[in-house]
């Protein structure tokens, strides 16, 4: 038990810094008051992905200032919040100690209790803001640049993964896939973008992995770098939007199969998307085509709570106090790997 359990209107103010993101926003009951986002994306794609460092001393520069937006918009006090919550892990260490450390700065000097939060964990409660219907159980499916899996929410904090990645998460395909057509980053946009005027006419493996829920894409990732390479060497042409389209498709096919099979499996009606790759196109076309015929309702966040977003940090804090989860020590720190703390179905 944590006290605030039954608060009325529990309004919480989280920080997520996990990556090239600095972001603050405050959320009441569900409803997002204010927030604030600076982004990296112009930064980082100088070089082609995100550099550490540079991340790091980024948000160090524009966390307060973001926190500061963040308050403003919400037409709030800081001592009307009453918890501080932050990304802990998931992410690079550098950008997830600048956020750890404010905010228990932050909850310190306010005497607030800090919540702290599992960056993917965050990403399944994103669709709790748009979708406050939305109740376990259900079965949530994850993708994002590190984490590619399929589970069954059983409580609000509690899940059994059914299915993960063996190698390569989506989101990392999808950027390894974009470098190798020269696509600027990020490359998830970007292939989606470019496949839109391309056709799925280029044969794509699909991998069987052990576990009958489990995905890999490295195998995928490695056909398209083969074919581009190949065709490279013998001096042939090719279409670009086609290469991209074959393995779009071919990639969130098997996401949208895996899924749908679950849900028939446990026999539920709901699936909730989590992650960025959650905001592609394609993606929500052919998990929807393929649940229709089955009357399951596919659950998607709007893609602003797709990608990295405190909004959806908040959530999840909002999750955990209103479960009476005990509150984070000031001892609390970053993990550049964070496990689900979800059980493993046999």
């Amino acid at each position: 038990m944590n006290g605030l359990e039954n608060k009325q209107n529990l309004t919480v103010l989280a920080i997520e810094s996990s990556c090239d993101e600095t972001a603050c926003a405050i959320v009441r009951d569900g409803v997002v008051l204010g927030e604030s986002i600076s982004s990296q994306i112009d930064i980082h794609r100088l070089y082609g992905g995100v550099v550490p460092e540079i991340a790091s001393r980024n948000h160090a520069v524009n966390v307060n200032a973001v926190v500061d937006d963040a308050i403003h918009r919400a037409g709030i006090t800081l001592e009307e919040v009453d918890a501080i919550a932050v990304t802990y892990g998931a992410g690079l260490i550098g950008a997830l100690l600048v956020g750890v450390s404010y905010a228990k700065g932050l909850a310190f000097a306010l005497g607030k209790p800090l919540v702290a939060v599992n960056h993917i964990r965050g990403h399944i409660a994103a669709n709790y803001l748009a979708h406050p219907d939305l109740k376990p159980p259900y079965v949530s499916l994850i993708v994002s640049g590190g984490h590619s899996a399929v589970a069954w929410v059983e409580t609000p904090t509690e899940m059994t993964i059914y299915g993960s990645t063996v190698d390569d998460a989506v989101g990392e395909a999808f950027d390894k896939v974009a470098r190798v057509l020269n696509l600027p980053y990020p490359g998830g946009p970007e292939i989606e973008k470019l496949a839109q005027s391309g056709t799925p006419c280029i044969p794509m493996p699909k991998v069987h992995t052990a576990g009958r829920y489990d995905f890999s894409y490295s195998g995928l990732k490695t056909a398209v770098i083969n074919y581009v390479h190949t065709a490279g060497q013998k001096g042939q042409a090719i279409n670009p939007a086609d290469v991209a389209c074959s393995f779009q498709d071919a990639a969130v096919g098997v996401l949208a199969e895996h899924a749908v099979a679950l849900a028939r499996e446990k026999k539920s009606k709901h699936i909730a998307i989590a992650g960025g790759v959650g905001a592609n196109g394609r993606l929500r076309q052919v998990l929807t085509e393929k649940a229709a015929p089955y009357g399951i309702h596919v659950y998607f966040p709007p893609k602003r709570f797709c990608t990295d977003n405190a909004a959806m940090i908040a959530m999840e804090a909002t999750v955990q106090i209103r479960a009476g989860t005990p509150f984070s020590s000031l001892e609390l720190d970053a993990q550049a790997t964070l496990p689900l703390k979800a059980k493993r179905a046999n």
